[in-house]
């Protein structure tokens, strides 16, 4: 079963290589979809896959990189459009 959703990640999350490691959590899930960065701060991504991978992926975006310090995590469902091919961070 397919997921999708859309995420935004407050706390100290740019600067820290927060996208990096998570596009490179999200590519060995084998999700698909973007990351980048937010003129407020924040990060923000979109993550589709295998349901079970996405719920994976949600629980590393409420612990972050390393040296990051994740304060709140927003998810919205939104449907799967099948219309990455990869995971990017994107700017």
């Amino acid at each position: 079963m397919l997921a999708r959703k859309h995420v935004v990640v407050s706390g100290r999350v740019q600067g820290v290589f927060f996208r990096g490691h998570a596009q490179r959590e999200a590519m060995a899930l084998g999700l698909k979809g973007w990351v980048k960065n937010r003129p407020d701060g924040r990060v923000e991504a979109v993550v589709e896959g295998d349901a079970t991978a996405v719920s994976e992926m949600l629980r590393w975006f409420h612990q972050g990189s390393p040296m990051s310090r994740v304060d709140a995590v927003e998810v919205k469902d939104e449907t799967p459009t099948g219309e990455f091919r990869d995971f990017r961070v994107t700017f």
